[in-house]
């Protein structure tokens, strides 16, 4: 099973590359914005897949992804499908 993980965007490398930063972590990640409909800005939070960036998330969404990846991750949950 994969993840697609909440980054926030640090920097604009070039026109369809960011460094991002994973969630609230200090891993930082660059990936292809060439998926996206617009492009991101500094700041933005988006949603992240194998190195490519599928879409765009407001401030919300953002916090609300990440406050439940940590709950799973503090309590080591698994979910069977």
């Amino acid at each position: 099973m994969c993840l697609a993980v909440p980054v926030c965007v640090t920097e604009i490398i070039d026109d369809d590359i960011a460094k991002v930063r994973v969630g609230e972590g200090e891993t930082f990640l660059t990936v292809s914005t060439m998926l996206l409909e617009n492009k991101p800005k500094i700041g933005d939070y988006m949603i992240v897949h194998a190195g490519f960036a599928l879409r765009i998330l407001d401030m919300q969404e953002a916090e609300e992804s990440i406050k439940l990846l940590r709950e799973v991750a503090e309590k080591g949950q698994v979910v069977d499908f």
